[in-house]
């Protein structure tokens, strides 16, 4: 089964799935097998790794997780740099509500060889970044303005335009740390206007928050920050995202 098949499975299960960010950059090598091990068993559903930056070895930390636990390694990369054989699949994102060329299709065109030499599955993504109240790392690296956090006709019609190029997930990020989350009015507004399911992470703290973007219509949650200072959390988000 695919990682994609995996992850439709996963909505038909439970309506909508948790997945956990791992910064190569935030995280220890020698804290991941047992941060590993936490979160298959709180029932996470899948293991994203990257970030807009990057300045650890991410091969040899995608290859300790992978050796730690049977949930899928996901790649998520902020540039072609970060490929590496030790993960399942790639998220093989564009970032739709930029429009730097760059994040568009430079970044993708360079790390395409790569990602066939080492026999990745790619997942194709529309990325689209909204306002989460401050500016992250996302929006400086990539030199892009989010859409504004009011402006839900915008959202969905780049979800939208994403879905007809083709596109299997559409992720929205408020960016990591961000002040505020996705707002729910956004996740429903392009949950009415796509068909593919749609991911929400950035600035979500708390399993009731969590849930409150499932009632919306995210289909898969992500956490990072909130997991980084406190892995015993995974269990509530999980139940909390599942339930």
């Amino acid at each position: 089964m695919t990682i994609i098949d995996q992850l439709e499975s996963i909505i038909g299960q439970y309506q909508a799935g948790y997945l956990v960010l791992v910064d190569p950059d935030r995280i220890k090598l020698k804290e991941i097998p047992r941060f590993a091990q936490i979160a298959q068993s709180a029932g996470v559903d899948g293991i994203l790794l990257g970030g807009s930056f990057l300045t650890n070895d991410l091969s040899t930390i995608a290859e300790t997780l992978k050796k730690s636990t049977d949930l899928p390694i996901i790649l998520f990369p902020g540039s072609a740099m970060q490929v590496t054989p030790h993960a399942d699949a790639i998220l093989f994102m564009s970032l739709l509500s930029g429009r730097n060329a760059n994040y568009l299709i430079g970044e993708q065109v360079k790390a395409a060889p790569m990602i066939q030499r080492v026999g990745l599955e790619t997942i194709s993504t529309g990325y689209i970044l909204i306002d989460g109240g401050q500016q992250t790392a996302v929006s400086f690296i990539s030199n892009t303005t989010p859409i504004p956090n009011d402006k839900a006709e915008i959202a969905w019609a780049h979800a939208l335009a994403g879905q007809y190029l083709g596109m299997k997930l559409i992720y929205l990020e408020a960016g990591s740390g961000a002040k505020t989350p996705v707002p729910d009015q956004i996740i429903n507004s392009v949950k009415k206007q796509v068909t593919v399911p749609i991911i929400v992470g950035g600035g979500i703290r708390s399993p009731e928050v969590a849930r409150k973007k499932v009632v919306a219509g995210a289909q898969f949650v992500v956490t990072g920050n909130v997991i980084e200072q406190d892995p015993s959390l995974m269990k509530a988000f999980a139940d909390a995202i599942h339930s």
